[in-house]
């Protein structure tokens, strides 16, 4: 057994806020005396910006000029040049999670045109004969929680031909009359997003109805825009020709790192995510990057006619 290098921090669930904080320790493991020329360990927050593969070319001049942005950086030497006896050596470490000014941590984000992620990098740097060693943990910034109530925002819904969008051959479709509510469309993101549906009447079979989470994420330049609309989670709720009049409830849970809640500073804004140029020295061509999240109610019949009624939404934390 070689040596191995380990990045643990205390909470099982690596969930941290502004202002706390981030402790673990090191692990080096080792069989025989370790010879090394010091270990360091690196706390960094970074946006990064990538493109989505069908945009490909669209963005090429923009993306090629907008580096990470850095968000946080700081970096401690743990061990000074030296040996480590064999066996299991344990450094504990603490880092403050603490922006200076007025700035904040932004929340963790994976996306499709950006990436808001923080990690924990340990460097152990070896003599020319035997390789350093580099070990990176992740870990997870939630923003503070919001001042004040949450109003709720009910929302009624009927769907029957008449009321969808985009069809083509309305009077093909089967007669059918769904109604139901959503508790709220301002949701806070730990809570499940609730709600009822009914299908009063329908002429043809139900086949499965569905619960969509969908992440629209908008991003633009002077050489155009792009719009990409990604599926999250899909949870079905009904599986074959329901009963009519029958409730069926509506709970959908909202995933970490793939939601995050609504965010607006001068820097970025998340439900949109918006990335300004002034504060960070972007080129000026760099326009609003938005990511929104929608809920779809999908309804699949028998003789596969689909029906689809989206519903927006605003999340927060609480």
């Amino acid at each position: 057994m070689g040596t191995s290098l380990d990045v643990r921090v205390k909470r099982a669930g690596k969930v941290y806020r502004d202002g706390e904080i981030l402790s673990g320790v090191v692990v080096i493991t080792s069989k025989d005396t370790v010879q090394h020329q010091g270990i360091s360990l690196t706390m960094e927050g970074s946006v990064n910006l990538q493109l989505s593969a069908k945009n490909v070319g669209v963005f090429e001049a923009f993306c090629n000029t907008a580096k990470p942005i850095q968000i946080i950086s700081s970096t401690i030497e743990m061990v000074k040049p030296g040996k480590l006896p064999s066996g299991k050596t344990e450094i504990p470490f603490e880092f403050p999670l603490q922006m200076k000014g007025n700035k904040v941590l932004y929340e963790t984000y994976h996306g499709v045109f950006v990436n808001i992620q923080y990690t924990l990098r340990c460097d152990m740097r070896r003599s020319l004969l035997a390789k350093d060693l580099t070990k990176t943990c992740e870990f997870i910034v939630h923003s503070l929680s919001q001042k004040g109530k949450l109003l709720p925002s009910p929302v009624d819904f009927t769907i029957t031909p008449e009321t969808l969008q985009n069809v083509k051959e309305r009077a093909s479709l089967p007669k059918f009359l769904i109604r139901g509510h959503l508790n709220s469309t301002n949701c806070v993101i730990t809570q499940p997003l609730t709600g009822e549906l009914v299908v009063e009447s329908a002429e043809g079979a139900v086949k499965s109805i569905e619960l969509q989470l969908v992440r629209v994420e908008t991003c633009g330049c002077a050489e155009g825009y792009a719009r990409d609309a990604t599926e999250i989670q899909n949870i079905q709720i009904a599986d074959g020709d329901v009963c009519r009049g029958l409730p069926i409830p509506i709970h959908m849970v909202f995933p970490r790192l793939f939601t995050c809640p609504t965010l607006e500073t001068t820097n970025f804004k998340v439900v949109g995510l918006v990335l300004d140029s002034a504060s960070h020295g972007i080129v000026s061509l760099f326009s609003p990057l938005v990511a929104e999240f929608e809920v779809n109610i999908v309804v699949l019949l028998h003789d596969d006619h689909l029906i689809t009624e989206n519903f927006p939404l605003k999340l927060c934390r609480m």
